[in-house]
């Protein structure tokens, strides 16, 4: 497995013109350490669209899934600071989904992320993720200018917690299904591997409910945990 740990949490969201910079410098110095230093996270990273429908993803890579309802995260999330009560007015369009590793594969980490997000029909679940974990990703991985193919599940009542840190903001989407393809050389090799691996049609046929949607990103930022990490 090339991600950090077996929980994941997948976030995607649009920023006001007028919020930028505040929010570029509060993500940077505040928010992620602060993230990456609770028990149980491990890593942190915010990629920018190159071609999507939503301008940032941010990832953290996390121990298990009991880290998303444990009393370390939920105590952040219900003390939030005040830079961070004023730079999340800013965000806009927010998908939000707390997950569990259900496949990952590669050989490391790449500048470049494809994204997939989307929902499954009730009682195709076990069929989509046999297409993905056993025929798909495996292959996936291997392929030019590939470095890492995962699947995560989201946890919809854990994605849905109501927090002072969410208070009297729009409630986030939740997609149910999050695919990461991480790309480690150009462009044009790995969105030639989506293509040829990911078809939409392959993956209605195992039960995806449309939209797919699909999006490019480029790393900007990422935070390991370290001795220096907020927490």
């Amino acid at each position: 497995m090339s991600l950090a740990g077996e929980g994941l949490i997948a976030i995607w969201n649009g920023v006001t013109p007028e919020a930028r910079d505040d929010t570029y410098e509060w993500h940077n110095r505040e928010h992620m350490p602060e993230r990456v230093g609770i028990a149980g996270f491990r890593r942190g990273r915010r990629y920018r669209a190159i071609d999507a429908d939503i301008e940032y993803f941010t990832l953290y890579e996390t121990d298990t899934p009991l880290v998303h309802t444990g009393t370390d995260y939920t105590a952040r999330l219900n003390a939030p600071t005040p830079w961070t009560q004023r730079a999340i007015r800013g965000a806009l369009d927010t998908s939000r989904s707390l997950c569990r590793v259900a496949a990952s594969f590669g050989t490391g980490q790449g500048g470049l992320l494809v994204t997939y997000r989307y929902d499954v029909a009730p009682g195709q679940e076990e069929a989509q993720r046999r297409l993905l974990a056993h025929e798909i990703l495996p292959v996936l991985a291997d392929a030019p200018g590939v470095v890492g193919a995962h699947l995560a599940v989201a946890d919809r009542a854990a994605s849905a917690i109501e927090t002072a840190e969410k208070k009297d903001l729009p409630k986030p989407l939740v997609p149910n299904w999050v695919i990461l393809i991480e790309g480690g050389s150009e462009v044009p090799p790995l969105l030639a591997a989506c293509d040829a691996a990911l078809p939409e049609a392959r993956l209605i046929a195992a039960g995806a409910i449309e939209p797919i949607r699909r999006g490019l990103y480029q790393l900007q930022y990422t935070r390991a945990k370290t001795a220096r990490s907020a927490g």
